[in-house]
């Protein structure tokens, strides 16, 4: 009997995959990873509101663990706190202050979850890592290459932030719920008696209390300094509060009168300054990204059509990818695409296989 590590969150998409693992004959584990405390963390009574949004809380543990004695399996809660914090808390706070916009759910996956739980398997002697993501993983017997694929439920496919992967994490992780709908995952929930059956799920950045990343970000050492707001000509419009309180594309909230809406093109770190303008100076025809990984092929030679998402929730548009070096590719858009901003993940798509992605570096 296969061994089984299935991450639970205390959410209801871990519990029902974890529950389908255990009735596909896997001998599974549950394992919850103590990722950070804040001391926004609400009180028990607190969290016990149906909307609340938690994670890593007292609540969420208690969850997880009810649901792994309802199936009579082992729980363990583990704490990877140091590396949580080395790896994605450090990296978030880092790339908004160097002006980029970061992806901490990508860095999560990528070096704590396929990262350094992914490496424990040996040592708990357990053949796979389980988790909720809704993805398909498939073996392509032609390519002899793992394939990572969109979720038969398309409003919930979370392809993108598993870009990542290597063949040897593919060959070795289990997506239960990839070809399910969220709501056929919480009628099996509800029908099992699980506690989170009907539990929100959370929106927001999962160590930023209320969402408010920019309190975040002084509360560990990033604190405002007042700088230039310039058009596309240089010319001073007004002053910012803190540039990494603007992201690309952002209209809102400029703190600057104009005749027309503006929206940030541009963030400089080095030299304290935000660019606005028109919307179509947002638009940009092609991009470099770095740092590739290539999921269906073993790598990039010359070029290849495609579908590019710049963003979790934006829509693939074709494009035309490039290989620059062994890691960087270019990307050019068929159409002009706005909001591109660097730090985001750009992956690459064959209808709905994922090729590989990247991080955007530049936008032109």
């Amino acid at each position: 009997m296969k061994k089984v590590f299935s991450a639970m969150s205390g959410g209801v998409d871990s519990s029902v995959a974890t529950l389908l693992l255990k009735q596909n004959g896997y001998d599974v584990s549950g394992v919850m990873l103590k990722m950070f405390e804040t001391e926004d963390t609400p009180s028990c009574a607190e969290a016990c509101d149906a909307n609340s949004r938690t994670c890593c809380s007292f609540l969420d543990s208690n969850d997880a663990r009810n649901v792994a004695t309802k199936l009579g399996i082992p729980f363990y809660l583990l704490n990877y706190k140091d590396i949580f914090k080395n790896e994605v808390i450090s990296r978030f706070i880092e790339g908004y202050k160097n002006g980029i916009t970061p992806n901490p759910c990508i860095d999560c996956n990528r070096y704590v979850k396929f990262g350094a739980l992914f490496d424990t398997l040996d040592k708990f002697e357990q053949d796979y890592l389980a988790t909720g993501h809704y993805s398909i993983i498939e073996y392509d017997k032609t390519s002899k290459r793992w394939l990572l694929k969109k979720s038969t439920d398309i409003t919930k496919d979370q392809s993108y932030v598993l870009y990542n992967l290597t063949q040897n994490q593919l060959s070795k992780t289990l997506l239960p719920l990839g070809k399910m709908t969220k709501n056929d995952v919480r009628d099996i929930a509800n029908e099992n008696g699980f506690i989170n059956a009907n539990k929100p799920d959370s929106q927001d950045i999962c160590f930023v209390p209320n969402g408010k990343y920019t309190d975040f970000l002084a509360q560990n050492g990033i604190n405002p300094k007042i700088g230039d707001i310039v058009n596309t000509e240089g010319e001073i419009l007004g002053k910012h509060n803190g540039y990494f309180n603007y992201t690309i594309g952002q209209r809102k909230g400029l703190g600057i009168s104009s005749s027309t809406p503006l929206y940030v093109c541009n963030i400089d770190a080095k030299n304290n300054i935000v660019t606005v303008g028109t919307e179509d100076k947002t638009y940009k025809n092609s991009l470099i990204a770095k740092d590739i990984n290539w999921v269906s092929i073993p790598n990039l030679q010359g070029s290849i059509k495609c579908n590019a998402r710049v963003r979790y929730n934006s829509k693939e548009v074709p494009a035309v990818v490039h290989a620059v070096d062994d890691n960087k590719i270019c990307v050019e858009f068929l159409e002009k695409q706005k909001y591109i901003a660097n730090g985001q993940a750009v992956v690459l798509y064959d209808e709905n296989i994922v090729l590989g992605g990247g991080i955007i570096c530049k936008a032109n």
